[in-house]
């Protein structure tokens, strides 16, 4: 999964790139017109009141919470942690981090999804700003695309950050019950 996420990183970063190169051209006429004048505030705004900026970094906050809870009580019967972040010497099945340390990581990690959701819908609202001001006739096909993009973005990273953790959280619980039993 770590390959992934880093060829997941990369290509993002690419996009971003590659939107700023296709963006900042007709910016630069934004900045001289007077009425415009807000359009960082504007973006802003979208941006800080837009769900698909914090849907990725909720499911991998919930999911993640979910799964270190949930490996509590393995924990204590002895179970060693298979994740290598949440370690003490940093390599897979061995000795868990602290409770509060773990936490600790966890949010660390949702922010860092948090950060590219927000680095995602800055470069879309100023995509859709520049083309809408290019093709001011097609205004709502372009907000719709850019409401599409956005949403698909929130739905992939949400997938790829959650799905391990809420899967494992289940295990955890399965496995949680069997030593109750015995």
């Amino acid at each position: 999964m770590g390959a992934l996420r880093r060829r997941t990183q990369h290509f993002l970063l690419w996009i971003f790139i590659a939107v700023l190169s296709v963006v900042l051209t007709p910016l630069s006429a934004f900045a001289q017109d007077e009425k415009r004048s807000n359009a960082v505030l504007d973006i802003t705004k979208a941006v800080l009141l837009d769900p698909t900026t914090y849907t990725p970094a909720v499911l991998s906050y919930t999911s993640q919470r979910m799964d270190w809870n949930t490996s509590q009580p393995l924990f204590n019967a002895g179970w060693l942690e298979h994740n290598q972040r949440f370690t003490i010497s940093g390599r897979p099945d061995d000795k868990p981090i602290s409770y509060e340390a773990g936490n600790r990581q966890i949010t660390r990690m949702a922010l860092v999804h948090l950060q590219e959701s927000v680095i995602n819908n800055v470069s879309a609202q100023f995509f859709e700003r520049a083309l809408i001001q290019r093709y001011p006739e097609h205004r709502k096909l372009l907000k719709t695309l850019s409401w599409v993009e956005r949403i698909s973005f929130s739905a992939y990273v949400g997938y790829l950050a959650s799905v391990d953790h809420f899967q494992q959280a289940q295990k955890n619980q399965e496995m949680a019950s069997q030593l109750v039993v015995r």
